[in-house]
């Protein structure tokens, strides 16, 4: 979805070419405002409770597609609060961080994924965002080509 409209001033956004690169920017004389359309921070948790990888669900996914838990990073969170927030929401578990695995960029959605591995004790509760979960062996997990399929690979390199 394009930015159609100027939020400081309400006037119409048009193309220009900013530093060589073509952005959104305001047609309004006097208002500056240019729409930079920068990536979201988005953290993600490779979830590991007794000794299995916690793949998740989302609600309106596809019954077979399974994935990591992800977030958008809040406001005045750090990566490693926002990925214990996410996987306390979602999973109902408390964790700690063992690992930043790293960054990785995914341009379809326009998100820089922060990714971390996560021990986490307790009795898992779906959050209001999940269908489902299920548990995975290591040694069984699949990484897919996209997204935080890449962390996963890492993860499991740096396992070996």
């Amino acid at each position: 979805m394009t930015m159609k409209f100027c939020p400081v001033c309400g006037s119409d956004l048009i193309d220009l070419e900013i530093d060589g690169v073509q952005r959104r920017a305001c047609g309004a004389e006097g208002c500056d405002h240019v729409f930079w359309d920068n990536p979201t921070p988005v953290v993600a948790a490779i979830v590991e409770r007794e000794g299995q990888v916690i793949l998740v669900r989302n609600k309106g996914w596809p019954d077979k597609m399974f994935g990591l838990v992800t977030g958008f990073l809040e406001k005045g969170e750090t990566p490693d609060e926002g990925v214990l927030r996410e996987v306390d929401e979602e999973l109902g578990l408390k964790g700690r961080v063992e690992r930043f695995i790293g960054y990785y960029s995914f341009y379809h959605m326009n998100q820089l994924i922060l990714a971390f591995h996560i021990k986490a004790e307790g009795r898992i509760e779906l959050g209001d965002e999940l269908d489902e979960f299920k548990a995975v062996p290591p040694e069984r997990l699949k990484p897919w080509r996209f997204g935080t399929g890449y962390a996963v690979s890492d993860w499991l390199k740096y396992r070996e």
